[in-house]
């Protein structure tokens, strides 16, 4: 009986697993910005630490808005709050690549953005 238990929940588990998010293609991001690893952006495992990741999101997202002149981080009245993240890795990356964070707009709103932003190496 338990072997009959166990092969029908691995059966429901199987029929209701999420699918696995596919990565986006680079010709998708419409505008690029370069990125350094560093270091000790390394853990110790060999690898970028996915801490690191979420400045490099920042990084990409705000040096554009400033580039563009619709963020002024030492004068303007406007600031953006971050509501809500999401990461799927697809791969790993280690010092001392270079990344190419890409950037796109997936959905603007009437008072929000939503940025997709995929990192390549």
């Amino acid at each position: 009986a338990a072997a009959g238990l166990a092969g029908a929940l691995a059966q429901y588990a199987a029929m209701n697993a999420p699918e696995r998010p596919q990565a986006r293609p680079r010709g998708d991001y419409r505008v690029f910005r370069h990125i350094g690893t560093r270091w000790m952006d390394n853990d110790i495992y060999g690898h970028v630490n996915n801490v690191v990741y979420y400045s490099w999101f920042d990084t990409a997202v705000n040096g554009w808005l400033i580039e563009q002149g619709v963020l002024d981080i030492h004068g303007g009245q406007v600031i953006g709050l971050v509501i809500e993240t999401q990461c799927n890795y697809f791969a790993s990356l280690a010092f001392p690549q270079t990344i190419e964070a890409g950037l796109r707009v997936a959905r603007l709103g009437n008072s929000s953005v939503r940025y997709d932003v995929g990192l390549f190496a």
